[in-house]
């Protein structure tokens, strides 16, 4: 069954702007349900105010390669967020160098997220969005103007 998804902004800057994908049945952005899950809890606080930090860093300078750890396919952009060790990660999909897409995430307590069914939903989710996002510009309903995209505010993406 597929998933009604939108995006939304959740930050920006000079030089970048942060998003975030909504399903439908919600309306709560997955970043901020990673945010609802981990700002309070005191075991992995620091490694959330890590992830936070980066984020910061990202709107300060720009989205950087070398501030996100590639997670995903060859083919794809999905990223994590923080790159050195740490318990917690953050998925997301790095666009270009001021474009963003952030995801949900959780503790990664295996080898590899595809070993642990939560993580790998997050990544399938970011990975399917992430082609529909691809058919949408190249059809030119979306147009990828430096830190923005703009024409996602019309449609519901379908993963």
């Amino acid at each position: 069954m597929k998933k009604k998804t939108t995006l939304d902004i959740i930050s920006e800057s000079e030089r970048a702007t942060l998003y975030s994908i909504s399903f439908e049945k919600d309306g709560t952005t997955e970043f901020e349900k990673f945010v609802a899950e981990f700002e309070m809890n005191a075991k992995y606080n620091y490694d959330y105010q890590r992830i936070i930090a980066a984020l910061q860093v990202i709107l300060d300078k720009g989205a950087l390669e070398r501030f996100f750890r590639p997670e995903g396919r060859m083919n794809d952009n999905v990223h994590a967020i923080p790159i050195e060790g740490s318990k917690l990660r953050l998925y997301c999909l790095r666009i270009s160098e001021q474009i963003v897409i952030l995801g949900n995430g959780g503790v990664k307590n295996t080898k590899s997220y595809q070993e642990d069914s939560k993580l790998y939903g997050y990544v399938l989710d970011l990975q399917r969005f992430e082609k529909i996002l691809k058919e949408n510009i190249d059809k030119g309903y979306i147009h990828v103007d430096e830190k923005e995209l703009h024409g996602t505010e019309q449609i519901t993406f379908e993963i």
